[in-house]
């Protein structure tokens, strides 16, 4: 099991163009840890924000009647990639991890699956 610490290291070291990762307690919005980000990616701001996502996206399963678990959440810009994915286990109800790759120097497919082991081994 990992701590909040040893997760976001391996995120930013482990994964290849990793800009910024946090680990965020999406009942309030704030971020557990953070480490990368900078002058243009605060990953306090971009916590709360991705807290908004993950409660609309909820709300909107229920409207839907779906009954499947949010697995990740990817968003595509011209430069980067943002993953939102939600901490599985009774230990981490309530959290999700989030991590800003450069789209130019990763992978997507690689950077989801390590992010998935990663966010499977987290213990807060």
């Amino acid at each position: 099991m990992a701590s909040v610490e040893v997760a976001l290291k391996e995120m930013m070291t482990g994964i290849e163009g990793a800009l910024g990762a946090a680990v965020v307690d999406y009942t309030s919005g704030m971020a557990l840890g953070t480490l990368g980000g900078g002058r243009d990616l605060d990953l306090t701001v971009a916590a709360a924000g991705n807290t908004d996502v993950i409660r609309a996206k909820v709300r909107t399963m229920e409207h839907l009647g779906l009954e499947s678990q949010i697995e990740d959440i990817l968003i595509t810009l011209e430069g980067q990639y943002h993953l939102i994915r939600l901490v599985t286990g009774r230990k981490g109800n309530g959290l999700f991890v989030y991590l800003v790759i450069d789209k130019a120097r990763s992978n997507l497919a690689m950077a989801r699956h390590q992010l998935k082991r990663i966010e499977e081994q987290l213990e807060v």
